[in-house]
């Protein structure tokens, strides 16, 4: 049980982050949905800049990122208890520089970028003076399957020109947003489908480029994802903006999506906790029928589940973590795939019975529940729909079981009734048609 482990950095990085939660982020929630609310997701939200340079100084900067160099040093499983506690609020890691999809993309340009990339945008991603933007997901396919994406790059001598159209392109109308990965298709005609797709780095201010309107998650514009519309209309880059080179799309993607995956799964542990919190609190307070609503039985059964799907949720996601450390991304993607179908569902159910409890006030933003329902709806899409995840996991739990002998397990398909296993175990044969001893398939 080495993953239930927290090593002393870990430990003091956890109590630092507690505290600075305690003073800075709580006490400016209401603010920031405020602000959220009022500007939309073209505006910047004045609280956000106002304390990252707080927990820049506190050295609570980019704990995501393993390289000490630019981050913490911290693996994934350092990092689960710490990303839990800032998914707690959907203020908190971008206070941090720990949010999606700077994140993915600030993962993307360290392990596959060049040196140039590097320096040219990922220092400043880095220091949080510019965000940036993932464009994969297109409205006419299903881009679950990455080798449906249609849109197209093409070299055309000392540049790729690029056409499509994306949606749900998270962080694009932000006015910090100055650069967009962009997945599209250099060879369409690849005997390798997965070596079709290509990603490039398109900066944002590149002729062509349209953010053509912002997309609501469930009625939500700027929280909990800026989402948007993005044209490239003959969007022209220079080749050097290829990242690690044609065909190499898909790979990098899977490269980019475990950490991505894993990231959102621990935040959800921590936005459950607090839904779950506040859900005790609130039905101690709240009286129907002359009983507080704590005292009522179906309460009781859905404080007591909630207790029980997140401990279950956390010690996969553990787990999880633990493998992706010790064997890879590609040894543990059955695990990271059962904790992204887990996680959502168990974030979704427990908000939603918190809105219950709750009543009307649960269905807005003065509790957070509105947009923490959203959030966790939201990520069941995200990264690959549970569909996916669940496919992936029954053929590779098919797969476990190949080439094995089922005699050593008790694995075996074909099951004697009690009848038949004493009828043979006496004779070693089957009886004759007709002779009127039982016979195969009698439960008698």
């Amino acid at each position: 049980m080495e993953f239930l482990t927290m090593s002393t950095q870990v430990q003091e990085l956890r109590g630092r982050l507690l505290t600075f939660m305690s003073e800075h982020v709580y006490p400016n929630e209401q603010r920031f949905y405020l602000e959220a609310e009022r500007n939309g997701p073209w505006v910047v939200n004045t609280v956000t800049e106002e304390l990252k340079p707080i927990a820049r100084a506190a050295r609570l900067w980019n704990l995501f990122l393993p390289d000490p160099e630019y981050g913490a040093g911290l693996n994934n499983l350092d990092y689960a208890p710490l990303c839990e506690i800032m998914g707690r609020s959907l203020l908190a890691p971008e206070v941090f520089n720990c949010s999606a999809p700077d994140t993915g993309n600030m993962e993307t340009l360290h392990r596959y970028g060049s040196e140039a990339q590097k320096k040219h945008w990922l220092v400043p991603l880095l220091r949080g003076e510019i965000r940036s933007s993932f464009a994969m997901t297109e409205p006419e396919v299903a881009s679950s399957d990455a080798t449906n994406i249609a849109t197209t790059i093409k070299r055309e001598g000392d540049d790729y020109v690029i056409n499509g159209r994306k949606w749900y392109t998270t962080g694009a109308t932000d006015p910090r947003c100055q650069i967009l990965i962009v997945m599209g298709k250099t060879n369409p005609n690849a005997a390798n489908r997965h070596e079709q797709q290509s990603m490039i780095l398109v900066p944002k201010a590149t002729s062509g480029v349209k953010v053509v309107r912002a997309l609501p998650v469930l009625g939500y514009y700027a929280v909990p994802d800026r989402a948007a519309e993005v044209w490239l209309d003959d969007v022209r880059v220079p080749v050097e903006n290829i990242l690690l080179g044609e065909g190499r799309g898909f790979e990098i993607a899977q490269g980019r999506l475990g950490p991505g995956r894993i990231h959102h799964c621990m935040r959800l542990i921590g936005l459950a906790e607090r839904v779950l919190e506040r859900m005790c609190r609130r039905t101690t307070l709240r009286v129907s029928f002359g009983r507080a609503l704590a005292d009522q039985t179906v309460t009781l059964e859905r404080i007591a589940e909630a207790r029980i799907e997140i401990e279950q949720a956390r010690l996969l996601t553990l787990k999880a973590a633990w493998m992706m450390d010790h064997v890879g991304n590609k040894q543990a993607r059955q695990e990271i795939a059962m904790i992204k179908v887990a996680a959502p569902l168990m974030a979704q159910k427990i908000i939603d019975w918190a809105i219950q409890a709750f009543g009307g006030g649960g269905t807005n933003d003065d509790h957070f529940l509105g947009a923490a329902f959203a959030t966790a709806r939201l990520l069941r899409l995200a990264d690959g729909p549970d569909e996916v995840h669940r496919n992936q996991i029954g053929r590779l739990e098919l797969k476990r079981y190949e080439g094995t002998d089922p005699a050593k397990t008790g694995g075996t398909a074909a099951v004697l009734s009690r009848s038949e296993a004493l009828y043979v175990g006496a004779n070693n044969r089957w009886p004759a048609v007709g002779s009127g001893a039982v016979s195969p398939g009698d439960s008698t």
